[in-house]
């Protein structure tokens, strides 16, 4: 066989790089506050993926967000940085961003409770890795029923500290989760 076949994988017993292995999915379907994945396999996965859909807050005005736990230990503290670039329906465009939040932003306000909707997904880089930084690259979609608007915000986010990151938690910044569902997975390298 070519080694270009084998490159690709065509051969028996080579690696299948880059396959999403399903870790774990979970689904909120009334008021809660957060949803926490508690065994990512940090150890296992050096790239892990989280997709969501169909988030609703249960009051106005909340987005969801994204922290980490460092051994064990949740970080709240104003450490993080994120920089997302909003785009709208109506041909504008924004840009969101801080150097020292208490978690990394996944999209904007809703404005509607129990209306609006939001969906996306997050790369998670060296969540495992002590040595190294944790940062995300991330993309969501919202609608807006209230306004009939809908928008995209595209960014990263970091943790720059160096810790081993082996929880991940999603939640409002004001008030509870109507409705989530989301499943995380590692991406297998070797």
């Amino acid at each position: 066989m070519p080694l270009g076949a084998a490159r690709f994988g065509l051969l028996g017993g080579v690696a299948d790089l880059g396959k999403l292995e399903l870790i774990e999915t979970q689904t909120i379907t009334s008021s809660t506050p957060s949803m926490i994945f508690s065994d990512i396999q940090e150890s296992t996965y050096n790239v892990h993926f989280l997709t969501f859909h169909n988030f609703k807050p249960t009051a106005n005005n909340p987005r969801l967000v994204l922290r980490f736990f460092e051994s064990g230990v949740e970080e709240s503290g104003s450490v993080y940085q994120y920089a997302l670039q909003l785009g709208r329906s109506s041909g504008t465009f924004s840009e969101a961003k801080s150097t020292g939040n208490t978690n990394i932003h996944l999209g904007g306000n809703q404005d509607n409770a129990g209306q609006d909707i939001s969906n996306g997904y997050i790369y998670i880089y060296n969540a495992g890795d002590s040595s190294k930084y944790t940062f995300t690259t991330q993309q969501i979609t919202e609608i807006y029923f209230s306004g009939s608007a809908y928008q995209m915000y595209f960014g990263s986010g970091v943790l720059p500290q160096t810790s081993t990151v082996d929880e991940i938690k999603l939640f409002t910044t004001t008030d509870n989760i109507a409705k989530l569902t989301a499943s995380l997975y590692g991406i297998k390298e070797s």
